[in-house]
């Protein structure tokens, strides 16, 4: 019962901007009066972010009116964004958007009633029966814990048609009056940008590498390290120091676990898919796994070309992967992102 990846299509926003000028307008705007600069400076160029994309033009970002302003711009641009992402990833299969049966949405920048799932739908012609489940609050971690649901459902329908789409305009949660060390680092990590999937099951035939296994870990008395905290201006980063420790004391043992459970070990994995999380990560992510020299470079692309785009960029390191360093036949991969709960996903691939 093979579930295989048929299509990964990524989208980034329209608006991209350097890293220098979007820090000037952070600067501007959380530390008009100078104090700080310096900090803000280098906290910005840490991330290793050369440019990113942006759902709205710079100097929009002013005229925003609050969390409700910023949620109608999400819900606009979230369904525009998702629903060229799923056409395109459907293009890319050879299928229909009336051959979907499930499609699951995940983001965790925006909401909406009805979801932006159900807008999706409608734009795209899905059928009126096709299920739908939207997600929110997994943030980065949502790319691989997607795939891996679409799995589980093929698993019990193999002549289905899943789809996963993630649309992250992280640039609207932004806090203009929050001189907090979490967001100024994010406000220099996270970009905006969508990515679809589409997953075939085990009775329509498809090409691409199969989903042999999934594992998911939920650590126990850490869900201080990330999230949100939600207030009337909208959602307010929270990024905990110790996030890279939690990866030192936990990811190796999970990985090689899981790997032990299917007679492999870590060198005979052929291709890393790792969300970019920042520099500190994927440092400590290389340090835990041993690594080999250039394992990650596709996410350390992808981190400087667009930043963090939370539960997409996973899935737009798979594109790459797919595109651009498919590895050998029959050999494997292994996709893994962390997030809020504090958790990780891990999906183990067969090209």
């Amino acid at each position: 019962m093979t579930t295989r990846i048929a299509a990964v299509h990524g989208l980034l926003a329209p608006h991209r901007r350097s890293q220098k000028a979007i820090t000037d307008a952070v600067g501007g705007a959380c530390l008009p009066d100078g104090p700080g600069r310096a900090v803000l400076d280098h906290l910005h160029s840490s991330t290793q972010v050369r440019s990113r994309h942006m759902v709205l033009p710079l100097e929009d970002y002013a005229g925003l009116d609050g969390f409700g302003g910023a949620n109608d711009v999400f819900i606009r641009a979230a369904t525009d964004l998702g629903a060229r992402t799923v056409r395109g990833a459907l293009r890319t299969a050879g299928l229909r958007a009336t051959d979907v049966d499930l499609l699951v949405f995940t983001s965790v920048t925006g909401i909406a009633t009805p979801s932006i799932d159900a807008r999706i739908a409608g734009r795209l012609g899905l059928r009126p029966d096709v299920k739908r489940v939207p997600v929110f609050g997994l943030g980065c971690v949502a790319g691989a814990a997607g795939i891996a649901r679409l799995h589980d459902y093929l698993h019990g329908w193999p002549d289905h048609v899943a789809v996963l789409v993630s649309v992250e305009l992280c640039s609207l949660t932004f806090q203009r009056a929050d001189r907090s060390p979490a967001n100024l680092i994010a406000s220099g990590l996270f970009g905006d940008g969508a990515a679809a999937v589409v997953a075939c099951g085990a009775h329509r035939p498809a090409r691409g590498p199969a989903v042999v296994a999934t594992r998911s870990h939920l650590y126990p008395d850490t869900g201080h390290a990330m999230g949100w905290e939600v207030g009337s201006s909208g959602f307010r980063v929270v990024l905990d120091p110790v996030v890279p420790e939690l990866i030192r004391s936990n990811l190796a043992g999970d990985v090689r676990g899981f790997l032990d459970e299917h007679g492999l070990k870590t060198k005979d994995i052929t291709a890393w898919v790792c969300h970019p999380g920042g520099p500190k990560i994927l440092h400590t992510v290389t340090e835990t796994l041993d690594l080999p020299a250039g394992a990650l470079d596709l996410t350390w692309q992808h981190l400087a070309e667009a930043g963090n785009l939370s539960s997409s960029s996973v899935l737009h390191v798979l594109r790459d992967t797919l595109a651009h360093r498919p590895p050998p036949p029959g050999s494997y991969g292994l996709l893994l992102a962390m997030g809020p709960g504090f958790c990780c996903e891990l999906v183990l691939l067969r090209w």
